[in-house]
């Protein structure tokens, strides 16, 4: 499981008898990612399974089979846009297909976070980020499952905007989704703009709130993650003032050679009590 992934789903694993093994947040590519990590686990352990969301066709098959007939019939066949994220790629590949073939002139939008390299064209991808706080959607690759023909086209979404939008369907719609459904609405809204009275825009919500509830539902969590401004409850009067601002006196500093009693001497010359040391061969 990825470092960024959230400790409600490690505990819920755990709970059913689940080892858990963290790996960094890597390329698909990298050895100690949680693709090759798993290979060599399930090349070791006894009767495992490796169940590949991102590369089983019967994935995109049931989505297109089943999730996207219940799209249409609740929809009446009349639906003029659906909004998708792309995770393993089965729901945008399956309901994508089917509804492009029972409704050709239907808009297929795909919602992207900033920091993931799936949307097209390339340069939509175009950032210094490598991470994404949001969970669920989002890679550095193309999951095999995923058929990128059936989008018509792409909207990039940050990561504020998503946790943002999550929270305020909590907050005003009683919806208690996850992060990727605050991507997803923040997307959906933006494309919506090129839609006309009474048309319908359908929205998947892939997730729920219960797994991210010490994340971005938390407060101190956003504040963490400068998500949210930082309140300055105890009124300090250098809360906003930068460091730079401070016209701080420079700090000496003392190395690994240094005796003790030159390191009192400045001490005591410099009018403090602790000097950072600092390694020259370093």
């Amino acid at each position: 499981m990825p470092d960024k992934t959230s400790m409600e789903k490690e505990n819920i694993l755990t709970s059913l008898g689940a080892k858990v093994i963290r790996t960094p947040d890597t390329s698909v590519d990298d050895p100690d990612g949680v693709f090759h990590i798993s290979r060599k686990l399930a090349a070791s352990i006894p009767d495992s399974i490796i169940l590949q969301q991102f590369k089983n066709p019967i994935n995109p098959l049931a989505h297109y089979h089943i999730t996207a007939m219940e799209i249409f019939d609740q929809c009446d066949g009349e639906i003029d846009m659906i909004v998708i994220g792309v995770g393993s790629g089965g729901t945008m590949t399956g309901v994508g297909r089917k509804i492009k073939e029972l409704l050709p002139n239907c808009t297929i939008v795909g919602v992207d976070p900033v920091g993931s390299f799936i949307a097209e064209p390339p340069i939509l991808n175009e950032t210094t980020l490598k991470y994404t706080e949001v969970e669920g959607i989002g890679h550095d690759y193309y999951p095999k499952t995923l058929d990128k023909s059936v989008v018509d086209y792409w909207i990039k979404v940050t990561d504020k905007e998503s946790l943002h939008m999550a929270r305020k369907l909590h907050r005003e719609e009683g919806i208690l989704c996850g992060s990727s459904t605050g991507s997803l609405m923040s997307g959906a809204l933006e494309a919506a703009r090129n839609l006309k009275e009474g048309q319908k825009c359908v929205v998947m919500f892939p997730d729920g709130v219960g797994n991210y509830l010490t994340k971005f539902v938390s407060d101190y969590w956003m504040e963490s993650k400068d998500f949210l401004p930082r309140p300055n409850i105890f009124k300090h009067w250098w809360w906003d003032i930068t460091v730079s601002n401070l016209s701080l006196a420079r700090t000496e500093t003392i190395s690994l050679n240094m005796t003790c009693g030159e390191l009192s001497s400045m001490l005591y010359s410099q009018g403090v009590d602790v000097l950072p040391c600092v390694d020259q061969n370093r």
